[in-house]
C-alpha cells in the first residue's frame, strides 16, 4: 500500500477485470477511502468494493484500506453467499452479491416531507429489527448501523457493509481498532469511549441505539442529537455525551419504542428482540 490517494481510483483493478470479467461496470460510491462498483457478469450481479487510505482532517486513515477485506473475511465466517476478497496495489478489495432494493433512506423519504400525512410503516422497521437480531443471534454486532446499510428488498432487508462488525477472529492483516463510526448514530458510551481513548468497544446495545437514531432521522429528517453541522468531529462526540438529544418527534406508535432505543445508559435500552417483538 502507498498511502493516501489525492484522488480515489476510477477504475477497477485487473484482479477483479479478470476474476469476474464484467459485462458493465457502474460506478455508485466514491468517497473518504472507498469506492464501489455495480458489476453485471455471466455469473451474476454483485458490488465490488475498493479500499485505500484516506487523507482526512484527522490525519491519513490507514484503516479504510483494510476494510473491504475485513468486511470479506467478516461475510465468509458468517456463513453469507461466498465473497471474494484479496488486496490489490492500494489496499484491499472485496467483491459480494449485489442486494436490490432501496434502502431505509430511500423508502421513508415521503415520511420526511414537510405536511406529508405518510407514516413511517412499522413492517420495514420489523424487518430492518429482524435482520440485526439474526446477527446478535450470532454473537455479533453490526457496528456502523445507519439508514443507508439497510437494502430494503423485494423479498428480505438485508444489513450491508460489515467491515467495522465485531463478534469473531477477524486475520491480523486486516484487522484494526473500532475508532466509531458516523457519529449521528454514535451511543453516547461509544463517543465518551472514542473521545477519551480514541477507540471504543461496540456492543448490541450500541446497535440498539444506533437503529433507534436511524429510524428517527429517516422518519423526520432529524439528528437525534443537537449539534452543528459544520462542528469538529470532537465537538459532535462531546455533544452525544452530554446528552443534548432532541425530542423523539416519530409519527404514529414507534415514538415510544424509539424513545427507549435511545436511552443514554445502554442497560436501560431495550434489546433488539424486545425491539422486534414490540414491532410486531
Amino acid at each position: 500500500m502507498k498511502g493516501a490517494r489525492p484522488l480515489p481510483a476510477k477504475e477497477l483493478p485487473i484482479v477483479i477485470l479478470d476474476g469476474f470479467a464484467p459485462t458493465s461496470q457502474r460506478l455508485v460510491l466514491d468517497r473518504r477511502g472507498s469506492t464501489v462498483w455495480e458489476i453485471e457478469s455471466e455469473r451474476g450481479k454483485y458490488a465490488a468494493k475498493l479500499g485505500y487510505a484516506n487523507e482526512s482532517s484527522e490525519g491519513i486513515q490507514p484503516w479504510t484500506a483494510l476494510a473491504p477485506a475485513r468486511e470479506g473475511h467478516i461475510l465468509n465466517m458468517l456463513n453469507e453467499e461466498p465473497t471474494a476478497f484479496g488486496e490489490w496495489e492500494e489496499g484491499t478489495w472485496n467483491v459480494q452479491p449485489w442486494r436490490e432494493g432501496p434502502s431505509l433512506w430511500q423508502l421513508w423519504e415521503g415520511c420526511r416531507v414537510p405536511g406529508s400525512r405518510m407514516e413511517p410503516h412499522q413492517s420495514v422497521a420489523l424487518a430492518c429489527a429482524e435482520v440485526i437480531a439474526e446477527l446478535h443471534g450470532k454473537g455479533w454486532t453490526h457496528s456502523d448501523i445507519q439508514p443507508a446499510h439497510f437494502v430494503v428488498g423485494p423479498e428480505r432487508t438485508h444489513l450491508i457493509d460489515l467491515a467495522l462488525a465485531r463478534g469473531g477472529r477477524v486475520s491480523a492483516g486486516f484487522d484494526f481498532p473500532f475508532r466509531g463510526c458516523l457519529v449521528h448514530y454514535e451511543a453516547p458510551e461509544i463517543s465518551r469511549s472514542v473521545l477519551e481513548t480514541g477507540w471504543a468497544e461496540p456492543t448490541q446495545a450500541s446497535d440498539v441505539y444506533a437503529f433507534g437514531a436511524s429510524l428517527l432521522i429517516s422518519a423526520t429528517g432529524v439528528r437525534a442529537v443537537e449539534y452543528p453541522d459544520d462542528a469538529p468531529r470532537p465537538v459532535q462526540r462531546q455533544a452525544i455525551v452530554d446528552g443534548r438529544h432532541r425530542d423523539v418527534t416519530v409519527s404514529g406508535p414507534m415514538r415510544s419504542l424509539v424513545r427507549e432505543m435511545l436511552r443514554y445508559d445502554p442497560k436501560d435500552r431495550p434489546t433488539i428482540y424486545e425491539v422486534g417483538k414490540a414491532l410486531s
